[in-house]
Parts: structure tokens; C-alpha cells; sequence
């Protein structure tokens, strides 16, 4: 996860885990917003959301690729934590979509599944070594 551009979160299935498990830490992100750290979380399902906002999305999956996507602003999720207690967090903004995308890679979903448009979908500036 960290080994990417912007990595801040990763589903079992990208690294050869059929599990459904994510983890997800918008504490390194690019831009400083508003999270709950370190999350893990087991069997995680988006039991409510409200707003609809488009942002810009990437993926260690698809590593040249960024693209426009639709998620919701704000959701509830219920999870198991690693000992297998249920769990529940609202979450918005960035962490909010940051787990939506890492959800959707559970479900066998990229982003580039949901761009708004083949426009939006452009190639990631790379950084001069």
C-alpha cells in the first residue's frame, strides 16, 4: 500500500488474498482530511450513504491510470474487526471514498468500472527521477 503513489488503502484480493479484508490509513495522504487512522477491516459493507460527490481516483491495480469517479460523500459501514467483533464508523470525504474504492475491489470492481467517462480517464503524470 505504501509502496504506490498516494497509497492509502489495499484490498486481500490485490495481493493474492481471497479474503474480504481491507485496509485503509488516509493518514499519509497527500491532502490532510479527517480519518480514524489504521483501519482493518473484515467482511466491511456499506449499510448506508448520503451525497454524491465526483473525485479523482487512482489504484496500485491500475498504477498509470487516474480517473473521475462517483462515490458517496458521506456512508456508515459495518465491519468485523481481526478478532471478529462487529464494528461500525461513519466515515466522509477522502477516507469515505478511499474505502468505498477498496470495497469495490472485493466485489472484482476497478475504478476505471466506474468513470463518469472515457474522458476522464488519462494517464498519471509521472515524477522526474
Amino acid at each position: 500500500m505504501v509502496a504506490g503513489p498516494g497509497g492509502v488503502g489495499i484490498a486481500a484480493p490485490q495481493v493474492g488474498e481471497l479474503q474480504r479484508v481491507v485496509v485503509v490509513d488516509c493518514r499519509r495522504s497527500m491532502r490532510p482530511c479527517k480519518n480514524h487512522g489504521l483501519l482493518q477491516l473484515v467482511n466491511p459493507k456499506v449499510t448506508d450513504g448520503s451525497g454524491n460527490v465526483l473525485g479523482r481516483e487512482g489504484c496500485l491495480s491500475v498504477p498509470d491510470w487516474v480517473g473521475v469517479v462517483p462515490r458517496a460523500k458521506k456512508i456508515q459501514v459495518s465491519f468485523q474487526d481481526l478478532t471478529g467483533s462487529p464494528c461500525m464508523i461513519e466515515s466522509s470525504g477522502f477516507e469515505a471514498r478511499v474505502i468505498q474504492h477498496e470495497i469495490d475491489h472485493l466485489d472484482g470492481v476497478l475504478f476505471t468500472d466506474r468513470v463518469v467517462s472515457t474522458k476522464d480517464l488519462v494517464r498519471r503524470l509521472q515524477a522526474d527521477a
